[in-house]
């Protein structure tokens, strides 16, 4: 089982920068983990990345340092399991709005007795072939990480009680789902979102947990920080278009 420097790096305090990839290509998952970034996040919920890509895409990030992370498409073990089976050291759970799909979520990532998870000799076990499936379990229930998504109205009013369930290790706020959940979809700088999420990653990190948001610029992500969050994912291909833009305006007639 490889150790999980994402995980030692939170639990010292740090504060990490991430990418998000929905692009199905492990070549430019390579690419994006030699800019050096703390994580890498497989989008299999928004993108169309099947289980075979993302398995790439993992060893592309391993083979650059940089621990790979998926998240997933819902709320399922099958699909908790497949992203962690193939050699996620996390995984993203979107829509974790009450405490029983908060367990569940913690529950789907741990082997026996901390949780369900379905054990057998895959890729993260590196196929049995190193060590029995006896010493790889309990080092895969210390490793492995869950990121739970509190992106609607309703999750962040659960707040208090999501954040007292046990192997949950960020929590996530999504502006864009938030402001969805609100009527207002894309309105993620109005002051309802803005407000919701402000309040949320101050409550978590005095709760000493770890809150994690989507970043944008410089400028907001540092914003975000200040706020108390210590795990921001940005869009690697959204910062692409930005330098593009920028390049352009200044170099065309």
């Amino acid at each position: 089982m490889r150790a999980n420097e994402l995980k030692r790096k939170l639990a010292a305090g740090d504060t990490v920068i991430g990418g998000i990839l929905a692009v199905p290509s492990a070549r430019l998952a390579e690419i994006v983990g030699l800019l050096g970034f703390d994580f890498i996040v497989i989008d299999m919920e928004h993108g169309p990345i099947d289980a075979g890509m993302a398995e790439d895409m993992v060893r592309a990030i391993e083979l650059c340092g940089v621990a790979p992370v998926i998240r997933i498409a819902h709320n399922s073990p099958h699909l908790m399991l497949r992203a962690l089976d193939i050699g996620a050291t996390g995984v993203h759970v979107p829509e974790v709005n009450t405490v029983a799909e908060a367990r569940l979520a913690a529950r789907s990532s741990k082997y026996g007795p901390d949780g369900e998870r379905g054990l057998a000799a895959v890729r993260a076990a590196d196929y049995g072939l190193k060590q029995p499936l006896a010493d790889y379990a309990p080092a895969a229930n210390r490793e492995t990480m869950v990121i739970a998504h509190i992106e609607s109205g309703h999750a962040v009013d659960n707040l208090d009680v999501l954040l007292e369930v046990d192997g949950i290790d960020v929590f996530y706020l999504g502006p864009e789902d938030i402001s969805n959940s609100l009527g207002i979809p894309g309105m993620s700088k109005d002051p309802r979102v803005t407000g919701l999420v402000e309040d949320a990653i101050r409550r978590i990190a005095e709760r000493g947990k770890v809150a994690g948001c989507t970043g944008g610029d410089a400028a907001g992500t540092r914003h975000l920080i200040a706020l108390g969050a210590r795990y921001i994912a940005c869009h690697p291909v959204r910062l692409l278009a930005t330098a593009a833009q920028g390049f352009l305006a200044e170099v065309r007639p």
